[in-house]
């Protein structure tokens, strides 16, 4: 039986439950990002990194840069958690193009990526991601009314507020790709 491990880092909450449904889903190991070192992965054949898109970036995904001459030979699989669409492919050709700047081509062809939504609640953010949605709402309150997209107005309609779009069946794609890996 190949080995699998779950490796994430959530900072509100969504990545973890994400990560929590695929590790109960492929009966496989879980870890916190920061409880694990990257010899305690050299046993597993397929590891899977999830963590939250903050400002095109992907929490804690240094984990897959900095150490993928030692996971090179093994299944690579990431997915992303953020508030932006996956159905849009608007949003995952954003998200593709911030990790392309990140990602090396080796690491490219290597590492398959999925995308998944996850939620918000404003009364529990940090300073920094207040701000930036702060930002984020200004600039979308600039514009004309009649060229914002969907996923604007249901921004501006859930500023302030708790959202939830977690869904469990979001990974099932992710979850039959690793079980055909695995054979």
């Amino acid at each position: 039986m190949k080995r699998i491990a779950v490796v994430f880092e959530s900072k509100y909450g969504a990545v973890k439950k994400y990560a929590e449904w695929i590790a109960e889903d492929l009966s496989c190991s879980l870890f916190d990002r920061k409880s694990i070192k990257i010899a305690d992965l050299e046993s597993y054949d397929t590891i899977i990194y999830g963590g939250g898109l903050y400002a095109g970036g992907v929490s804690g995904v240094k984990i897959l840069t900095k150490n993928f001459d030692k996971l090179s030979h093994k299944n690579l699989i990431l997915f992303t958690c953020g508030l932006a669409d996956p159905i849009d492919k608007a949003n995952t050709d954003h998200i593709k193009q911030s990790l392309n700047k990140i990602f090396t081509a080796p690491m490219q062809k290597k590492i398959k990526v999925f995308h998944f939504r996850g939620a918000m609640d404003y009364s529990k953010l940090g300073f920094i991601h207040k701000a930036m949605m702060g930002m984020m709402y200004r600039m979308i309150m600039k514009k004309d009314v009649n060229s914002l997209k969907h996923e604007d107005k249901e921004f501006l309609a859930s500023y302030g507020k708790t959202v939830d779009f977690t869904d469990r069946s979001m990974t099932i794609p992710m979850v039959s790709y690793i079980r055909e890996l695995q054979g």
